[in-house]
């Protein structure tokens, strides 16, 4: 069906100024929104601010100081089982009779992973180590001592 009659938009292209909105400076700018961005949030833009962001203003949780944030390092039994022998060669492991001793704690690692594989008998010093890591450990004839025992665990 053909259409009759023009937008008022189409209409007033090119032949006027304001294309229909009345004398300078309406529809320009930011005055007709009630400013940039968020400005009016405390003024006449307050009901909105209700109804779309109530959580605008006020402060939500927090954020702990960067020097209480601690990163840890941890490795896998997969890794641990690949390097054995390399630690081996540098005398950064021993061998104590079946067992290779790992010091995961002189290596600078905070925690043993379950990921990987073991099919080598490890006797790893950790600080902490996972479930899931201490089982595949002690699956193979490993041993789990934490660096804070004296005995073995």
């Amino acid at each position: 069906m053909v259409v009759r009659r023009r937008k008022k938009s189409r209409k007033l292209r090119g032949r006027t100024r304001t294309m229909g909105w009345g004398r300078v400076g309406q529809h320009r700018k930011s005055g007709s929104r009630g400013g940039f961005g968020a400005v009016g949030f405390h003024k006449h833009k307050w009901m909105w601010l209700l109804k779309y962001a109530p959580n605008w203003y006020g402060k939500h949780g927090f954020i702990s100081p960067r020097q209480l944030r601690r990163e840890i390092k941890a490795i896998n039994v997969g890794e641990l089982n690949e390097l054995a022998s390399q630690l081996l060669s540098q005398n950064r492991a021993v061998r104590e009779g079946d067992l290779i001793v790992i010091n995961t704690v002189e290596m600078g690692y905070d925690k043993v992973l379950g990921e990987g594989r073991v099919t080598l008998p490890l006797k790893v010093i950790v600080k902490s180590i996972s479930e899931k890591a201490k089982k595949k450990i002690e699956e193979q004839g490993g041993i789990v001592v934490l660096a804070g025992d004296s005995g073995e665990q």
